[in-house]
C-alpha cells in the first residue's frame, strides 16, 4: 500500500490507556498530522507488518519482532500495579497448566509467561480465546484478562487468586513495565513526527478532566476508576528507568523465545 510521507497512517489502539496519548491528535489544534486506524494492538502490529500502516502504537514485542524503530519519551507503561492485566487462576500458579488469553496484546501474553516461568516455574499451554472469564476458566487452569475487560472486574471480589501483572513485574525486577510504544518503519521515526506523538500527550494531560467525563459515558465504568488509572496506575512519559525495564522485558522475553531476535 502507497503511504504518503506528509500524512502517515498511525495504528492506534482502542483501549481506554491509549486516549491520552492520542488525545492531541484527535482534538488538538494541530489535530489529524496522521491518517488514524483504529484496532487492537495485535491487530495493529499486522496492520504495520503488512504495510497497511506506516506507524503503530504497538506491543514492545512487536516492536522487536519485527526490528522497528520506536519514537521516544512516550508510551504506555506502568511502575506497580497496572490494573488492566489480570491473571485470574484457579490453581496456585505453581500449578497452571493451561493459561487462556485474549488475543488483544501479546506483549501481555509474554508477560504473563515470563512471570510465570521465572517466579513460579510454571510453563502453561497457552490458547487464545475471547475475554469471557467464565468461558475462559471453564477449561483452563487460568485466564489472562487485559484492557477494558479487566477494568469491567473487580479482583477484590473474584472468587479466584488474581494476580495484577504490573505488580508481579516489580516484584520481579524492580523496574517499571513498558507494555506499548510509538514505533514503525524507520523513515517515519522523524523529529517532526516525534513532537506529533509528544504534543497530542501533553494535549491530553491537559484535559484529562474532560477525558475521564467522556471515557466514564462512552465505556461504562465509574470515573474515579478511570482517573485513577490514567493518573496513578499509567504512565504515559517513558525516561530511562522505563526504557530499562523495557530492555530487562525484552531479554527474559529472549530467553523464553530464542528466536525472538532483539535488535
Amino acid at each position: 500500500m502507497h503511504s504518503d510521507p506528509a500524512r502517515p497512517r498511525v495504528a492506534v489502539i482502542s483501549y481506554l490507556n491509549t486516549v491520552p496519548l492520542i488525545w492531541g491528535l484527535e482534538n488538538g489544534p494541530r489535530r489529524h498530522p496522521f491518517h488514524l486506524d483504529y484496532c487492537l494492538p495485535s491487530e495493529g502490529a499486522d496492520r504495520v507488518q503488512s504495510g497497511a500502516d506506516d506507524i503503530g502504537l504497538l506491543p514492545v514485542i512487536e516492536m522487536a519482532r519485527q526490528s522497528l524503530a520506536a519514537f521516544p519519551g512516550s508510551g504506555i507503561a506502568c511502575d506497580g500495579p497496572v490494573r488492566s492485566i489480570l491473571l485470574i487462576s484457579k490453581v496456585a500458579p505453581a500449578q497452571i497448566r493451561t493459561l487462556a488469553v485474549d488475543r488483544g496484546s501479546r506483549t501481555s501474553v509474554m508477560l504473563a509467561r515470563v512471570i510465570l516461568s521465572r517466579k513460579f516455574d510454571a510453563h502453561p499451554a497457552i490458547t487464545v480465546s475471547e475475554p469471557l472469564l467464565d468461558d475462559m476458566l471453564a477449561n483452563n487452569d487460568a485466564a489472562l484478562i487485559i484492557g477494558d475487560p479487566a477494568l469491567h472486574l473487580d479482583p477484590a471480589a473474584l472468587p479466584f487468586l488474581t494476580l495484577d501483572l504490573g505488580q508481579e513485574w516489580k516484584e520481579l525486577t524492580g523496574l517499571p513495565m513498558v507494555f506499548a510504544v510509538w514505533c514503525g518503519r524507520p523513515q517515519f521515526v522523524t523529529p517532526a513526527n516525534s513532537q506529533h506523538f509528544l504534543d497530542s500527550l501533553s494535549y491530553g494531560e491537559r484535559h484529562i478532566s474532560t477525558i475521564v467525563a467522556g471515557q466514564a459515558a462512552q465505556r461504562r465504568l465509574p470515573p474515579d476508576l478511570i482517573h485513577t488509572y490514567l493518573t496513578q496506575h499509567i504512565r504515559f512519559r517513558l525516561g530511562d528507568n522505563e526504557y530499562r525495564g523495557m530492555q530487562t522485558y525484552l531479554d527474559f522475553a529472549a530467553a523464553l523465545e530464542p528466536a525472538l531476535e532483539i535488535k
